[in-house]
């Protein structure tokens, strides 16, 4: 019986090799790596029973008959769900979980610059000035997480020993720990009129596109500040922009974008209140190894034909 073949079509395959040996996979399926910025060879796509990838070149799914499952590297799919050439019958798992510890962090530190004066201490040094400033407490203040799914709640729990009220809002809204009150997608305006930071974790859907326009930013408090660490689509950026510069609301920290890299010539810059971040949010020193753990426990899965973990509902999304 032929061996599985899996197209590891990415910059470095060792780590995803050595969790498949490690787990004692590495006999039972047959890796072939191709680097990120080549295009397979057609001999290659013709055996290809699974694919772990970033992203594919058009069209070449289709060239791919034998194709059961891709395991993507990101938590946000819908660059796959746009493709025309993704077929029905081709599983697509995400990386949905991956960044449990580093979004989290990355969120907290983006809390902590806009209430902190650090970065001003630091243009200080470099002028030998001594500026005392008062640091703005985070305890007391709400938290509003649009999207309170992995990421969110893992969030809600560090945020909560900070003394931050957490609310939020999610699909099915059931209770949840760490989360004073959980509301559904339909009471969006009331989480921006009780936060004081509002944050973004939504997927990029049909629905989600575009949520955060200038009437939603007039429901958000003057002295609130907007955390897009989900995907640029959800917001309107000259709306953000004019909301910025009018003071309807009081800044943002965005770390993604529409898009990538942000071009020097986008507003966005230059807008004081607006702090750019070069889509930092989930990067981790082992990112590879951690969403190698999610990819084996998958192969072994896929071996077995049990259900695959962090399958993506079409229908959703996500």
């Amino acid at each position: 019986m032929n061996k599985p073949r899996i197209l590891l079509w990415l910059k470095t395959p060792r780590p995803y090799e050595r969790a498949l040996a490690a787990a004692g996979l590495g006999e039972s399926v047959e890796t072939v790596h191709v680097p990120i910025d080549t295009p397979p060879p057609q001999h290659v796509l013709e055996n290809i029973d699974a694919m772990l990838a970033w992203r594919a070149t058009p069209n070449v799914l289709a060239r791919m008959p034998k194709l059961k499952w891709i395991q993507a590297l990101t938590a946000g799919v819908e660059d796959w769900l746009g493709r025309p050439d993704l077929r029905e019958d081709v599983a697509l798992t995400c990386a949905r979980g991956v960044h449990r510890v580093a979004m989290p962090e990355n969120i907290l530190a983006a809390l902590f610059h806009l209430t902190k004066p650090y970065v001003a201490a630091a243009f200080d040094q470099r002028e030998r000035t001594w500026t005392r400033q008062v640091s703005e407490p985070l305890a007391g203040k709400t938290l509003g997480i649009l999207g309170l799914g992995t990421i969110g709640q893992e969030l809600a729990k560090k945020a909560s020993a900070l003394e931050l009220e957490v609310i939020g809002t999610k699909t099915k809204p059931v209770a949840l720990p760490h989360v004073a009150k959980v509301y559904p997608a339909q009471a969006t305006d009331e989480v921006l009129a009780r936060s004081d930071f509002v944050l973004l974790l939504l997927p990029a859907t049909a629905k989600t596109e575009n949520l955060m326009n200038a009437d939603r930013f007039r429901a958000m408090r003057p002295t609130a500040y907007l955390l897009n660490f989900a995907r640029g689509s959800l917001v309107v950026d000259d709306d953000l922009v004019d909301a910025v510069r009018s003071r309807t609301i009081a800044g943002a920290v965005l770390d993604v974008f529409r898009q990538e890299p942000l071009p020097p010539n986008h507003p966005f810059w230059v807008t004081e209140g607006i702090t750019v971040l070069p889509h930092i949010g989930g990067l981790h020193p082992a990112r590879d190894e951690i969403v190698a753990e999610l990819f084996v426990d998958n192969v072994r899965r896929f071996l077995a034909g049990k259900p695959l973990r962090a399958l993506v509902d079409r229908t959703r999304g996500y």
